[in-house]
């Protein structure tokens, strides 16, 4: 396993994502393309990189000052903890209501009202649990 956020982890997460038809497969049929970073809260920049195209996770990585669609943050602890159990829909929702999960950038509310979105986005978390 690699170390949360470091080069090795977020391409093993790539790999997987791909792997995943109900994730790649279910976000290609909507042509998902976007580009998302992670990280911890109260530090000014994200951690690692994760670009997707077409539902495929094309690229991965530590974060060098690219622009994001969605930024993603928690403290260390909840990742931690998130990739050992993850989260379901109502655990992230209550992520997110109480502030554990923030979104710097993306609209979690609209993204949540749209089921082609929510299931991968979901799924996604539980692969963390594989790494």
């Amino acid at each position: 396993m690699g170390e949360l956020f470091s080069e090795d982890w977020i391409n093993l997460l790539k790999d997987l994502w791909n792997a995943s038809e109900d994730i790649s497969g279910k976000l290609a049929e909507i042509n998902f393309c976007s580009t998302i970073t992670c990280g911890f809260k109260n530090e000014e920049f994200p951690k690692c990189i994760f670009i997707v195209q077409n539902g495929i996770a094309i690229s991965a990585g530590l974060y060098q000052g690219e622009k994001s669609d969605w930024d993603m943050r928690a403290k260390k602890d909840s990742w931690n903890k998130w990739s050992k159990k993850s989260l379901g829909m109502t655990g992230m929702s209550i992520a997110v209501a109480t502030g554990q999960l923030q979104f710097k950038k993306g609209d979690f509310k609209t993204m949540f009202k749209n089921p082609s979105m929510t299931g991968p986005f979901i799924k996604s978390f539980a692969l963390m649990t594989q790494i």
